[in-house]
């Protein structure tokens, strides 16, 4: 009995090591994705055909779109949820490193919604960025990817090993990259030159890693692995019909070094791969999908080889896509380096990161694009790192500073008011301060005007700001605006041309409140001069003057505004409350007495298909106190933005065409836009104007004067060409309005 039991012990221990054998001799499955673009995502594809026969992958390497994609499935993302994300994606908005208007400030989009050209000056030289994107969007989409595997430094130890490879600038050497920042690595090995800037890691400037190895087969062989499976999505060589751009040649040339070397490296692919990508460049992502097909059938005829590898029983995607999709994330704590000039606290103010914070990803991402929107960083990437001591995380932020901190800046434009000009700015980044900026628009054409601004940007806690600017303008208005009956009946005219000339300083604080609203108080003082040739009462001068006054007053502003375009918004609200009390006046109005003015403006656009929107707006003021001063009454009329004082827009109306001490306003327009940047419009808006109308209850009876428009417009580097041809009931008569370029 004693040697049977030790002969089941060893039987036992035979089969047990058979197993173990068994396992052992298995052969390593290698996985390498090479680049090509858009035309990657045909590595989707053959992920999706991989999971279907249950294969089991040991290693996965990849360079450039087959590092991202085969850095994801190493993160325990399955074929199909690749499939899943990728066709969610717009990746226009990825790659170009678009960021909402919302992530801006309102100073910072008032300063570069002006601008058709900005040219950046380091030490009096033109100083060109390295690339049209900064990689940022890229690099945000894959840390909240990878999120669940942040904590994992060596890249060995993700559910599968995963390497990538990058191309060091400086030496052209290769460079592995299988530790550290997982997202950051990948960003690195996709920086195609000239769209995307180099990655700093550890010193080493990186880019693209398909400019020297496109296919890693060989460093992937050494690995360990037995037999490699191997998808090519690299362009063979053009033809010169085929070339027929700088971009053409440039690629080319690029392309002659990977080509070659792909002719031994595909004889040494146990599975080679070759979907069909001819038809698609590397920037075709809108043909997304075709391409993952044209993959998942280039794998299927390889079934047969396929079927005979290694199966994944154990294997499970451990990834799902509630975690891919994340709500929330709460950070604990937050670690910047790179910081030199800029104050810790500048940087969370625009993060929007208060002490331990639980905020959506969403919002998140909004805090690092308001970072990005400054400008003045070159980069921002960050690690997340599980708190030790309680749930959620630690950020790891590493900030590069930009060195260029001189703009010179240049604009045109046309309208019905101001008519044409030209504007050429002067900006200064860290003038007295680190984080302030000083800005100087000098406007030439036929009405000569100037703004400058100062700002010291201090995130969370009161920013402040002092403001400088000139208007004027030449307009014929009604006489009865501005004339009371007595001066109109003496003088039998109905029409005059007058002169306004408007001076306003201000000064004042600015923070934000409830993360959303800028609150803004200060202190105003404001030169008003309007005169005319038309009507002479002084026969020593040529010329009447209506107003001649100095101005001090007290403002408040309370801002909101997320909306997605200035021009053309189809999504967002918006909202501007303003309240000025005027304490003082000089001698010209020596009938002057407090009065205050209060106004708001609130709008909500929203559309209802990828080319229909709606935006709905209504706004009203009125005038308490002394009521005698009227050349800062509401005055309604024309179209146009920027808009100084209480002058407002008003359709079917020419400027300054309806005036009194209060007024409502309810305004709709419908945006069509046709094809990509061409708007075609649809807008009405209905007033009520005149003195006291919230007093007599005529601010909520039916309007009084109405405006229709038809418009046309196109966005261009300028700014938007718009026509708009518009009639109003009322006048039984139409008003044509045209604009070139931004407004300023």
């Amino acid at each position: 009995m004693k040697y049977y039991g030790l002969a089941i012990v060893l039987l036992f221990s035979v089969f047990s090591l058979k197993a173990q054998t068994h396992d052992t001799d298995a052969p390593k499955i290698g996985l390498v994705l090479s680049g090509g673009g858009a035309k990657g995502f045909a590595h989707i594809g053959v992920l999706k055909v991989i999971d279907s026969l249950g294969i089991k992958v040991d290693y996965v390497a990849g360079t450039s779109m087959g590092a991202i994609v085969g850095s994801l499935y190493a993160s325990g993302y399955s074929g199909q949820q690749l499939d899943s994300i990728f066709k969610e994606l717009d990746f226009d908005k990825v790659i170009n490193d678009n960021l909402p208007r919302s992530s801006k400030t309102f100073y910072e989009r008032d300063n570069t919604e002006k601008y058709a050209i900005s040219l950046p000056f380091n030490k009096f030289k033109l100083k060109l960025p390295s690339a049209l994107s900064r990689g940022q969007n890229v690099f945000n989409l894959l840390s909240k990817l990878t999120l669940h595997v942040s904590e994992i430094d060596n890249f060995e130890k993700l559910p599968i090993p995963f390497f990538c490879i990058a191309t060091n600038i400086e030496t052209g050497e290769p460079v592995m990259l299988d530790a550290g920042n997982l997202p950051l690595s990948i960003t690195a090995s996709g920086a195609f030159p000239s769209l995307f800037q180099p990655v700093n890691i550890d010193g080493q400037l990186l880019i693209d890693g398909g400019v020297v190895n496109n296919y890693p087969i060989d460093e992937l062989r050494d690995k360990g692995m037995d037999i490699i499976i191997g998808v090519d999505v690299q362009d063979g060589l053009a033809t010169r019909e085929a070339m027929t751009s700088a971009p053409d040649v440039l690629l080319q040339i690029n392309n002659f070094r990977t080509i070659n070397a792909m002719k031994e490296k595909s004889v040494n692919t146990d599975i080679y791969i070759k979907p069909d990508i001819k038809d698609f460049t590397v920037i075709s992502f809108s043909e997304g999908r075709r391409i993952i097909e044209n993959g998942r059938i280039a794998a299927l005829e390889k079934v047969k080889e396929l079927n005979r590898l290694p199966k994944n029983k154990s294997r499970t995607n451990s990834v799902q896509l509630k975690t891919i999709a994340k709500d929330s994330i709460t950070i604990n704590s937050v670690e910047l380096t790179g910081n030199d000039r800029l104050t810790r606290s500048y940087v969370l103010g625009k993060l929007k990161i208060k002490g331990s914070a639980k905020m959506s990803y969403e919002k998140f991402n909004k805090g690092v694009n308001n970072l990005v929107a400054t400008n003045n960083f070159k980069s921002f990437h960050y690690k997340f790192r599980k708190s030790h001591d309680k749930e959620g995380y630690d950020l790891l932020a590493t900030l590069e500073e930009d060195p260029v901190t001189t703009f010179l800046k240049f604009g045109i434009h046309y309208d019905d008011l101001y008519k044409s000009a030209a504007l050429v700015n002067f900006t200064k980044k860290r003038l007295l301060f680190d984080n302030d900026i000083a800005t100087l628009d000098v406007i030439l054409g036929d009405n000569v005007r100037y703004n400058f601004e100062y700002f010291i940007d201090k995130g969370f806690y009161w920013s402040i700001g002092l403001r400088s600017r000139y208007n004027q303008f030449e307009k014929g208005i009604g006489s009865q605006i501005i004339l009371n009956d007595g001066l109109i009946n003496a003088s039998g005219i109905n029409q005059l041309d007058v002169k306004l000339r408007d001076q306003t300083n201000q000064f004042y604080l600015q923070t934000l409140f409830r993360k959303d609203f800028a609150l803004s108080l200060g202190a105003e003082h404001k030169r008003l001069n309007i005169k005319s040739e038309t009507i002479t009462i002084n026969t020593t001068t040529d010329e009447f003057i209506f107003e001649n006054t100095d101005y001090f007053s007290a403002f408040g502003t309370l801002t909101l505004d997320t909306y997605d375009d200035k021009h053309y918004p189809s999504n967002g609200f918006y909202f501007n409350g303003d309240f000025h009390t005027y304490l003082f006046a000089s001698k010209f109005n020596s009938d002057f007495d407090n009065f205050a003015i209060a106004k708001a403006d609130m709008g909500y656009a929203f559309k209802v298909s990828n080319r229909i929107s709606f935006n709905l707006q209504t706004s009203g003021g009125f005038k308490f106190g002394d009521k005698s001063t009227t050349t800062l009454d509401f005055a309604l009329g024309g179209y146009g933005n920027n808009f100084i004082n209480n002058f407002v827009p008003f359709l079917g109306y020419d400027f300054i065409s309806l005036t009194g001490n209060s007024y409502v306003k309810a305004y709709a327009s419908a945006n069509y836009e046709i094809f990509n940047k061409h708007h075609i419009t649809l807008e009405g808006n209905w007033a009520n104007v005149a003195d006291d109308i919230f007093d007599s209850g005529e601010w909520f009876t039916l309007p009084d004067y109405r405006g229709y428009a038809l418009g046309y417009g196109i966005e261009t580097f300028l700014g938007p060409i718009q026509a708009k041809f518009s009639y109003s009931p009322e006048q039984r008569k139409s008003i044509w309005y045209f604009n070139i370029g931004f407004w300023f």
